[in-house]
């Protein structure tokens, strides 16, 4: 499983600068982040290279962070390919709360971020039908993963 940040953050000019900043100064590397904001406030979501250090981090700069787990997932670049995996995820009665991608650039495929009720369920059904669920440590440090 993965740990995910959610920082909730208000809709104010430059916070979202100084969340990042204080990651930076923190020598905290970002993976992925995935803002949804509403007119007072915005959730940002954050997969980084040390969430638990990152908690600490952000907490001591004043910001409040939760943390949940998701599962990273390998999607197949071709047509169909998103399609399949969360046809598996339904065919196990699992619900997708949310989802957000990135693409590593040496990478072949687009990695999937999923919330889902049951990630443990989740990331063992997809493993059966052969989709490649992203370790932590894959997803951490993917230049220490892939040396």
């Amino acid at each position: 499983m993965i740990k995910q940040l959610s920082v909730f953050l208000e809709n104010n000019p430059g916070r979202l600068a100084q969340l990042t900043r204080a990651l930076g100064d923190g020598g905290i590397n970002m993976r992925a982040l995935m803002v949804a904001d509403t007119a007072e406030y915005g959730v940002v979501r954050i997969l980084c290279d040390e969430p638990d250090r990152a908690v600490a981090v952000l907490e001591e700069a004043g910001f409040g962070v939760s943390v949940s787990q998701v599962i990273a997932v390998e999607v197949p670049d071709r047509p169909g390919g998103l399609a399949d995996v969360l046809e598996s995820l339904d065919a196990e009665g699992l619900n997708v709360e949310y989802a957000y991608c990135f693409v590593e650039p040496k990478g072949t495929a687009a990695v999937d971020i999923f919330r889902v009720d049951d990630p443990a369920r989740a990331q063992q059904a997809l493993e059966a039908i052969g989709v490649q669920v992203v370790s932590a440590t894959g997803l951490y440090a993917p230049d220490v993963a892939s040396a």
